[in-house]
Protein backbone atom coordinates (compact mmCIF):
# COMPACT_ATOMS: atom_id res chain seq x y z
CA UNK A 1 0.00 0.00 0.00
CA UNK A 2 1.24 3.47 -0.90
CA UNK A 3 1.09 6.08 1.88
CA UNK A 4 1.01 9.74 0.81
CA UNK A 5 1.04 12.84 3.02
CA UNK A 6 -1.54 15.42 1.86
CA UNK A 7 -3.79 15.48 -1.18
CA UNK A 8 -1.52 17.86 -3.12
CA UNK A 9 1.24 15.22 -3.15
CA UNK A 10 -0.75 12.41 -4.75
CA UNK A 11 1.19 11.38 -7.88
CA UNK A 12 -0.99 8.71 -9.49
CA UNK A 13 -3.45 9.69 -12.22
CA UNK A 14 -5.19 6.30 -12.21
CA UNK A 15 -8.99 6.57 -12.05
CA UNK A 16 -9.97 5.99 -8.45
CA UNK A 17 -12.66 5.16 -5.92
CA UNK A 18 -12.41 6.86 -2.53
CA UNK A 19 -13.76 6.65 0.97
CA UNK A 20 -12.80 9.12 3.65
CA UNK A 21 -13.00 9.75 7.37
CA UNK A 22 -11.07 9.71 10.62
CA UNK A 23 -11.54 5.93 11.01
CA UNK A 24 -10.44 6.02 14.64
CA UNK A 25 -10.02 2.43 15.80
CA UNK A 26 -10.92 1.04 12.35
CA UNK A 27 -13.78 -0.82 14.06
CA UNK A 28 -16.28 -3.30 12.61
CA UNK A 29 -18.46 -0.55 11.14
CA UNK A 30 -15.46 1.06 9.42
CA UNK A 31 -14.37 -2.30 8.03
CA UNK A 32 -17.77 -2.81 6.46
CA UNK A 33 -17.32 0.41 4.48
CA UNK A 34 -13.71 -0.42 3.53
CA UNK A 35 -14.62 -3.90 2.32
CA UNK A 36 -17.31 -2.33 0.14
CA UNK A 37 -14.63 0.05 -1.20
CA UNK A 38 -12.34 -2.86 -2.08
CA UNK A 39 -15.15 -4.83 -3.78
CA UNK A 40 -16.25 -1.82 -5.83
CA UNK A 41 -12.66 -1.04 -6.84
CA UNK A 42 -12.16 -4.57 -8.18
CA UNK A 43 -15.51 -4.63 -9.93
CA UNK A 44 -14.95 -1.27 -11.63
CA UNK A 45 -11.16 -1.57 -12.11
CA UNK A 46 -10.52 1.55 -10.04
CA UNK A 47 -7.69 2.30 -7.64
CA UNK A 48 -8.90 2.05 -4.01
CA UNK A 49 -8.06 5.10 -1.91
CA UNK A 50 -8.67 6.09 1.69
CA UNK A 51 -8.36 9.69 2.78
CA UNK A 52 -7.94 10.17 6.53
CA UNK A 53 -7.16 13.20 8.65
CA UNK A 54 -4.56 13.91 11.32
CA UNK A 55 -4.70 15.25 13.96
CA UNK A 56 -8.30 14.53 14.93
CA UNK A 57 -10.42 17.29 13.29
CA UNK A 58 -12.40 17.98 16.46
CA UNK A 59 -9.19 18.81 18.34
CA UNK A 60 -8.35 21.44 15.71
CA UNK A 61 -11.81 22.95 15.30
CA UNK A 62 -12.43 23.13 19.06
CA UNK A 63 -9.37 24.29 20.99
CA UNK A 64 -10.98 23.07 24.23
CA UNK A 65 -11.33 19.53 22.87
CA UNK A 66 -8.76 16.84 23.57
CA UNK A 67 -9.98 13.63 22.00
CA UNK A 68 -7.51 10.81 22.54
CA UNK A 69 -7.19 8.33 19.69
CA UNK A 70 -8.12 4.65 19.86
CA UNK A 71 -5.55 3.88 17.19
CA UNK A 72 -2.34 5.61 16.16
CA UNK A 73 -1.60 6.48 12.55
CA UNK A 74 0.77 3.52 12.41
CA UNK A 75 -1.92 1.14 13.67
CA UNK A 76 -4.52 2.44 11.21
CA UNK A 77 -2.06 2.19 8.34
CA UNK A 78 -1.33 -1.43 9.19
CA UNK A 79 -5.02 -2.35 9.25
CA UNK A 80 -5.78 -0.54 5.97
CA UNK A 81 -2.90 -2.35 4.30
CA UNK A 82 -4.10 -5.75 5.52
CA UNK A 83 -7.59 -5.02 4.21
CA UNK A 84 -6.14 -4.48 0.72
CA UNK A 85 -6.38 -0.70 0.26
CA UNK A 86 -4.04 0.47 -2.52
CA UNK A 87 -3.25 3.98 -1.31
CA UNK A 88 -3.71 5.85 1.97
CA UNK A 89 -3.66 9.65 1.94
CA UNK A 90 -3.06 11.29 5.32
CA UNK A 91 -4.28 14.87 5.16
CA UNK A 92 -2.79 17.34 7.63
CA UNK A 93 -5.86 18.78 9.32
CA UNK A 94 -5.10 22.33 10.44
CA UNK A 95 -7.06 25.57 10.84
CA UNK A 96 -6.50 26.51 7.22
CA UNK A 97 -7.77 23.17 5.92
CA UNK A 98 -10.77 23.29 8.26
CA UNK A 99 -11.89 26.56 6.64
CA UNK A 100 -12.12 25.38 3.04
CA UNK A 101 -15.65 25.21 1.67
CA UNK A 102 -17.37 21.99 0.69
CA UNK A 103 -16.95 22.74 -3.03
CA UNK A 104 -13.27 23.65 -2.62
CA UNK A 105 -12.78 20.30 -0.92
CA UNK A 106 -14.55 18.45 -3.73
CA UNK A 107 -12.41 20.26 -6.30
CA UNK A 108 -9.29 19.10 -4.42
CA UNK A 109 -10.49 15.50 -4.66
CA UNK A 110 -11.45 15.73 -8.32
CA UNK A 111 -8.27 17.52 -9.41
CA UNK A 112 -5.83 15.37 -7.45
CA UNK A 113 -7.36 11.90 -7.45
CA UNK A 114 -8.97 11.44 -10.87
CA UNK A 115 -12.05 10.59 -8.85
CA UNK A 116 -14.68 8.37 -10.48
CA UNK A 117 -16.55 7.08 -7.44
CA UNK A 118 -16.82 8.00 -3.77
CA UNK A 119 -18.34 5.76 -1.13
CA UNK A 120 -19.65 7.21 2.14
CA UNK A 121 -22.20 6.56 4.86
CA UNK A 122 -25.68 8.04 4.65
CA UNK A 123 -24.88 10.56 7.43
CA UNK A 124 -21.57 11.83 6.01
CA UNK A 125 -20.89 15.58 6.51
CA UNK A 126 -18.03 17.62 5.05
CA UNK A 127 -16.76 21.12 4.29
CA UNK A 128 -16.39 24.11 6.60
CA UNK A 129 -18.57 23.68 9.70
CA UNK A 130 -19.66 20.29 8.26
CA UNK A 131 -22.16 22.25 6.20
CA UNK A 132 -22.56 19.77 3.34
CA UNK A 133 -24.30 16.38 3.51
CA UNK A 134 -24.92 13.35 1.30
CA UNK A 135 -27.37 15.26 -0.92
CA UNK A 136 -24.79 18.03 -1.44
CA UNK A 137 -22.25 15.36 -2.36
CA UNK A 138 -24.60 13.85 -4.95
CA UNK A 139 -25.11 17.30 -6.48
CA UNK A 140 -21.33 17.76 -6.71
CA UNK A 141 -21.11 14.29 -8.23
CA UNK A 142 -23.41 15.39 -11.04
CA UNK A 143 -21.45 18.61 -11.53
CA UNK A 144 -17.97 17.04 -11.48
CA UNK A 145 -18.81 13.67 -13.05
CA UNK A 146 -18.24 11.18 -10.27
CA UNK A 147 -20.62 8.61 -8.82
CA UNK A 148 -21.67 8.69 -5.17
CA UNK A 149 -22.26 5.31 -3.54
CA UNK A 150 -24.26 5.76 -0.36
CA UNK A 151 -24.08 3.16 2.37
CA UNK A 152 -27.56 3.32 3.78
CA UNK A 153 -28.52 3.21 7.44
CA UNK A 154 -29.78 -0.39 7.44
CA UNK A 155 -26.40 -1.58 6.07
CA UNK A 156 -24.34 -0.27 8.98
CA UNK A 157 -26.72 0.36 11.83
CA UNK A 158 -27.13 -3.34 12.55
CA UNK A 159 -23.68 -2.91 14.06
CA UNK A 160 -24.30 -0.41 16.85
CA UNK A 161 -20.74 0.87 16.99
CA UNK A 162 -19.10 4.27 17.15
CA UNK A 163 -15.61 5.46 18.01
CA UNK A 164 -17.15 7.45 20.89
CA UNK A 165 -18.66 4.28 22.38
CA UNK A 166 -15.30 2.55 22.10
CA UNK A 167 -13.46 5.43 23.79
CA UNK A 168 -16.00 5.37 26.61
CA UNK A 169 -15.57 1.63 27.10
CA UNK A 170 -11.76 2.02 27.23
CA UNK A 171 -11.95 4.86 29.74
CA UNK A 172 -14.31 2.84 31.96
CA UNK A 173 -12.18 -0.32 31.78
CA UNK A 174 -14.79 -2.27 29.79
CA UNK A 175 -12.16 -3.92 27.63
CA UNK A 176 -14.40 -6.89 26.72
CA UNK A 177 -16.94 -4.48 25.21
CA UNK A 178 -14.21 -2.44 23.50
CA UNK A 179 -12.71 -5.53 21.87
CA UNK A 180 -16.11 -6.77 20.69
CA UNK A 181 -16.72 -3.39 18.99
CA UNK A 182 -13.27 -3.31 17.40
CA UNK A 183 -13.24 -6.93 16.24
CA UNK A 184 -9.70 -7.24 17.63
CA UNK A 185 -7.93 -6.65 20.94
CA UNK A 186 -7.21 -3.05 21.88
CA UNK A 187 -3.46 -2.63 22.24
CA UNK A 188 -0.80 -0.25 23.42
CA UNK A 189 2.82 -0.11 22.34
CA UNK A 190 5.94 1.57 23.59
CA UNK A 191 9.57 1.33 24.53
CA UNK A 192 10.53 -0.64 27.62
CA UNK A 193 12.32 1.78 29.96
CA UNK A 194 14.00 1.57 33.35
CA UNK A 195 11.66 1.86 36.30
CA UNK A 196 12.26 1.87 40.05
CA UNK A 197 12.58 -1.97 40.12
CA UNK A 198 9.90 -2.20 42.80
CA UNK A 199 8.17 -5.09 41.03
CA UNK A 200 11.39 -7.10 40.88
CA UNK A 201 12.07 -6.48 44.57
CA UNK A 202 8.68 -7.97 45.56
CA UNK A 203 8.80 -10.95 43.19
CA UNK A 204 6.83 -9.52 40.27
CA UNK A 205 9.34 -8.03 37.81
CA UNK A 206 7.78 -5.61 35.35
CA UNK A 207 8.53 -4.06 31.98
CA UNK A 208 7.77 -0.33 32.19
CA UNK A 209 6.27 0.94 28.95
CA UNK A 210 6.79 4.46 27.65
CA UNK A 211 4.05 4.92 25.04
CA UNK A 212 5.04 5.67 21.45
CA UNK A 213 2.37 8.34 20.95
CA UNK A 214 0.98 10.69 23.59
CA UNK A 215 -2.30 11.12 21.69
CA UNK A 216 -3.21 7.45 22.23
CA UNK A 217 -6.01 6.82 24.71
CA UNK A 218 -5.02 5.10 27.97
CA UNK A 219 -7.48 2.82 29.77
CA UNK A 220 -8.64 3.56 33.31
CA UNK A 221 -6.24 2.81 36.15
CA UNK A 222 -6.17 -0.78 37.29
CA UNK A 223 -4.94 -4.28 36.55
CA UNK A 224 -5.53 -6.00 33.20
CA UNK A 225 -4.92 -9.42 31.69
CA UNK A 226 -2.76 -8.89 28.60
CA UNK A 227 -1.15 -10.83 25.78
CA UNK A 228 1.99 -10.07 23.80
CA UNK A 229 3.75 -11.70 20.85
CA UNK A 230 7.49 -11.79 21.53
CA UNK A 231 9.80 -13.48 19.01
CA UNK A 232 6.71 -15.20 17.50
CA UNK A 233 5.76 -16.62 20.90
CA UNK A 234 2.43 -15.83 22.59
CA UNK A 235 3.09 -14.59 26.13
CA UNK A 236 0.36 -13.77 28.65
CA UNK A 237 0.74 -11.48 31.62
CA UNK A 238 -0.88 -8.78 33.68
CA UNK A 239 -0.50 -5.04 33.42
CA UNK A 240 -0.98 -2.27 35.96
CA UNK A 241 -1.87 1.26 34.91
CA UNK A 242 -1.66 3.87 37.63
CA UNK A 243 0.37 5.55 40.33
CA UNK A 244 1.44 2.66 42.61
CA UNK A 245 -0.30 4.30 45.60
CA UNK A 246 1.19 1.78 48.05
CA UNK A 247 4.60 3.32 47.34
CA UNK A 248 3.45 6.92 46.99
CA UNK A 249 4.63 7.35 43.40
CA UNK A 250 3.24 10.51 41.76
CA UNK A 251 3.89 9.63 38.11
CA UNK A 252 1.46 7.45 36.19
CA UNK A 253 3.13 4.29 34.88
CA UNK A 254 2.26 1.34 32.68
CA UNK A 255 3.92 -1.81 34.02
CA UNK A 256 3.69 -5.30 32.53
CA UNK A 257 4.44 -8.52 34.41
CA UNK A 258 4.85 -11.34 31.88
CA UNK A 259 4.12 -14.90 33.01
CA UNK A 260 6.96 -17.42 32.62
CA UNK A 261 9.19 -14.95 30.81
CA UNK A 262 12.46 -13.62 32.19
CA UNK A 263 14.41 -12.21 29.24
CA UNK A 264 15.69 -8.64 29.34
CA UNK A 265 13.40 -6.34 27.34
CA UNK A 266 14.99 -2.98 28.18
CA UNK A 267 15.27 -0.77 25.11
CA UNK A 268 12.96 -2.92 22.99
CA UNK A 269 9.49 -2.02 21.77
CA UNK A 270 6.71 -4.00 23.42
CA UNK A 271 3.16 -4.27 22.10
CA UNK A 272 0.51 -5.62 24.45
CA UNK A 273 -3.07 -6.58 23.73
CA UNK A 274 -5.58 -5.95 26.52
CA UNK A 275 -7.90 -8.89 27.10
CA UNK A 276 -9.76 -8.35 30.37
CA UNK A 277 -10.03 -5.86 33.24
CA UNK A 278 -9.12 -7.59 36.51
CA UNK A 279 -9.53 -4.95 39.24
CA UNK A 280 -9.19 -1.31 40.18
CA UNK A 281 -5.92 0.09 41.50
CA UNK A 282 -5.76 -0.19 45.30
CA UNK A 283 -3.58 1.29 48.02
CA UNK A 284 -2.41 -1.53 50.30
CA UNK A 285 -1.40 -1.20 53.94
CA UNK A 286 1.94 -2.93 53.41
CA UNK A 287 4.07 -4.82 50.87
CA UNK A 288 2.91 -8.24 52.04
CA UNK A 289 -0.73 -7.35 51.39
CA UNK A 290 0.24 -6.13 47.91
CA UNK A 291 2.17 -9.36 47.19
CA UNK A 292 -0.80 -11.50 48.24
CA UNK A 293 -3.11 -9.49 45.99
CA UNK A 294 -0.71 -9.81 43.03
CA UNK A 295 -0.60 -13.59 43.55
CA UNK A 296 -4.39 -13.62 43.52
CA UNK A 297 -4.47 -11.44 40.37
CA UNK A 298 -2.09 -13.82 38.62
CA UNK A 299 -4.19 -16.83 39.59
CA UNK A 300 -7.33 -15.10 38.30
CA UNK A 301 -5.60 -14.33 35.00
CA UNK A 302 -4.33 -17.89 34.57
CA UNK A 303 -7.75 -19.35 35.44
CA UNK A 304 -9.32 -17.11 32.80
CA UNK A 305 -6.72 -18.11 30.20
CA UNK A 306 -7.22 -21.80 30.92
CA UNK A 307 -11.01 -21.62 30.88
CA UNK A 308 -11.22 -19.39 27.78
CA UNK A 309 -8.40 -20.58 25.52
CA UNK A 310 -7.54 -24.13 26.60
CA UNK A 311 -10.95 -25.82 26.49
Amino acid sequence: MIVTKNLKNVKSKDPSILTLGTFDGVHKGHKKIIKRLINESKKSNLKSLILTFFPHPRNVINSNSEIKSISTLEEKTEIFSKLGVQELIIQDFNKSFSNITAEEFIELLVNNLNLKKIIVGYNHKFGKNRSADINSLKNYGSKYSFEVIEIEAFEIEDIKISSTKIRNSIESGEIDKCNSFLGYNFNIKGKVVKGKSIGKAIGFPTANIDLDEDYKIIPKNGVYLIKSIIENEKIYGMMNIGFNPTFGINKKTIEVNLFNYDKDLYGTTLKVQLIKFIRDEIKFSDVEELQNQLKSDRENCIDYINSTYNN
